[in-house]
């Protein structure tokens, strides 16, 4: 992709965590899931698509580099999982699920980009649990902002940022065609 190709960010973003500091979040967030001694199974990764997936992939590779070893990693679509189907007229748009391991007696670490409701990691727990039982399923996320409709909290957070319910926060990463990756917080009106 050349420069040219790259999506710009609206100048009225804010910047709240920058290049330099998601990968120092994600270098933690790794050195984190490889410290807990409290969980069995083999570790294994599966990112929420789409940023999930990428930040998913992104600690799938630190920890191998770590470790030295390849450890699983799988990508899941929770379209059909979610609880507003019914309430959207569009259709779905449909992306591959893609865990070429199994799910069964593992440990999985579920990734995503932000944490808001819980209403997608519900969903994504659902389609998990589709495909077997894992020994647990632990929680990691980039930005945690608040405002939960569910009972979920993260394990593994990469940065807290406080929000209004006018606020929204949105990550933007070179593997989405940004020329930098980004957490920007961005006022209702400017979505």
């Amino acid at each position: 992709m050349s420069s040219d190709d790259k999506h710009s960010i609206p100048t009225d973003w804010k910047t709240v965590v920058d290049t330099a500091a998601i990968d120092r979040c994600l270098t933690r967030m790794s050195y984190e899931i490889l410290e807990r001694k409290d969980s069995e199974g083999e570790v294994a990764i599966v990112g929420i698509r789409t940023a999930g997936e990428f930040l998913g992939r992104r600690i799938h590779d630190k920890i191998c580099e770590i470790e030295g070893k390849e450890i699983p990693f799988g990508v899941i679509d929770i379209t059909l999982y979610r609880d507003d189907l019914s309430h959207s007229s569009e259709q779905p748009m449909l992306k591959a699920t893609d865990l070429p391991f199994p799910v069964s007696g593992h440990r999985i670490i579920l990734v995503d980009d932000v944490l808001y409701t819980g209403r997608t990691i519900r969903a994504a727990l659902d389609a998990i649990i589709d495909f077997g039982r894992p020994t647990c399923v632990e929680l990691a996320v980039l930005a945690d902002r608040g405002h939960r409709e569910f009972p979920i909290r993260p394990d593994y957070v990469g940065k807290n940022i406080p929000t209004s319910k006018d606020e929204f926060v949105r990550v933007r990463l070179s593997e989405m065609g940004y020329e930098n990756d980004g957490v920007y917080l961005i006022q209702d009106h400017s979505i």
